[in-house]
């Protein structure tokens, strides 16, 4: 195999471009103004799913959750506790689907009848039942993959 020989327009070149970088280094980058020294920006998360924009923060919002988000005899107390410790982003999620099934159906109790009677099995109290004891995100799902097969 041939080697490519370095000719003097090359290193012109090579050397032009050099000098450009150099001189790129040097130049003075404009300065942004200051903010007032008594005035500072409060520091908060940089990713987007690390803010819980909610007044009063994550406790607040899973406090929120968790009085849609009970299932059976379990206490909204115990699901905030349990809420408090999930990781924001999980707390965003909630939040969406909360939000979608209250605007949709109204509650969980809706939501199962709406998810019976698409599935034609509004009269098995077993299969509303065992309905009963999903997570609501659960049921969102199902009504949404119900709702995506009808459309087909």
């Amino acid at each position: 195999m041939a080697t490519k020989k370095n000719t003097t327009s090359d290193k012109a070149a090579k050397a032009k471009a050099k000098a450009a970088t150099k001189a790129a280094i040097k130049a003075p980058v404009a300065k942004k103004a200051k903010a007032p020294k008594g005035e500072k920006k409060p520091a908060g998360p940089r990713h987007p799913k690390a803010r819980v924009d909610v007044a009063g923060g994550k406790a607040s919002l899973a406090k929120t959750l968790a009085e849609s988000l009970v299932i059976g005899d379990e206490g909204a107390d115990t699901v905030a506790d349990r809420l408090k410790t999930a990781s924001n982003s999980q707390l965003l999620r909630l939040q969406k689907v909360v939000s979608a099934v209250k605007s949709k159906w109204g509650d969980r109790a809706k939501l199962i009848a709406a998810i019976g009677t698409a599935q034609k099995k509004s009269k098995d109290q077993d299969f509303l039942n065992k309905l009963g004891t999903y997570s609501l995100p659960h049921l969102f799902e199902i009504a949404v993959a119900h709702e995506r097969r009808t459309r087909a």
